[in-house]
């Protein structure tokens, strides 16, 4: 079972990237995020002509995520579309649902700049959320995976110079400790456990030809519960999808499971 990541920002206009990539790699369940789209302009027939079922929580301005399913007859049970502890929340930005046996957690966590201020406090908070919620998850006697863009840097290994980000929302010590607090419920870090010593990315800015010098950041995570880390086999990040024309400035990000 692969399951795959990817902040395609802009699900309509990139919609050739993604079905292009989805051809491709052909995943059995992809996490999108920001997909800048309402929930009545998810692109859901060209979705489905890819072989896809899919669900949603759409947003027009910045957020939205998605959880596709390979196979249009594939079942995606939908769990709940909100984060709890906030009902004045109203952003696009979790997830959640059970597809093949595996609870899915599918997060766009705030990018929180400039910082400090509103925005930075929102990104804690909605942290703090996620951290109360994941607890939840994580004692459930089922698969479980936490996965999506978590707009956090955790150690100066998934940064290039780190020295320029210490200022930046996605770097600042607040949450890089909100993600070790997440982690140390239990959680294992699927990228981290198979490669602890490479340097690995997952978006590279637009700006300064940040691609093309490997100037990147490693903010797409897999978080795994205890009864998936014994599935998992390779893992890995499609980068050369970055490379191409009109494409996201995140690459896709994929895990690779044993059956049960």
């Amino acid at each position: 079972m692969k399951i795959a990541t990817y902040n395609v920002n802009g699900v309509n206009g990139r919609l050739p990237v993604l079905l292009r990539w989805l051809d491709e790699s052909a995943p059995d369940v992809v996490c999108l995020q920001e997909l800048k789209a309402p929930q009545d302009k998810f692109p859901e027939e060209a979705i489905r002509n890819a072989g896809y079922n899919a669900i949603w929580h759409g947003q027009k301005s910045w957020n939205g995520v998605a959880i596709l399913a390979r196979g249009t007859d594939t079942e995606i049970k939908e769990v709940r579309r909100e984060l709890p502890g906030d009902e004045t929340d109203e952003h696009s930005r979790y997830l959640e649902a059970v597809v093949n046996g595996v609870l899915i957690g599918c997060l766009y966590l705030p990018n929180g700049n400039p910082a400090p201020g509103p925005k930075f406090d929102y990104k804690l908070s909605w942290f703090e959320r996620l951290i109360t919620h994941a607890a939840k998850l994580y004692t459930l006697d089922i698969p479980v995976v936490l996965t999506g863009d978590y707009n956090v840097m955790p150690t100066e290994q998934d940064v290039y110079k780190p020295e320029r980000w210490l200022d930046d929302a996605l770097f600042r010590p607040e949450t890089r400790a909100a993600f070790q607090k997440l982690v140390a419920q239990g959680w294992t870090d699927a990228l981290r456990k198979l490669y602890p010593d490479e340097t690995i990315y997952t978006f590279w800015d637009y700006f300064r030809n940040a691609y093309g010098r490997n100037a990147g950041l490693r903010i797409d995570h897999f978080l795994l519960n205890p009864k998936l880390v014994g599935r998992l086999t390779t893992a890995g990040v499609d980068r050369h999808v970055r490379g191409w024309e009109k494409t996201s400035d995140h690459a896709p990000v994929w895990i690779q499971l044993k059956e049960k």
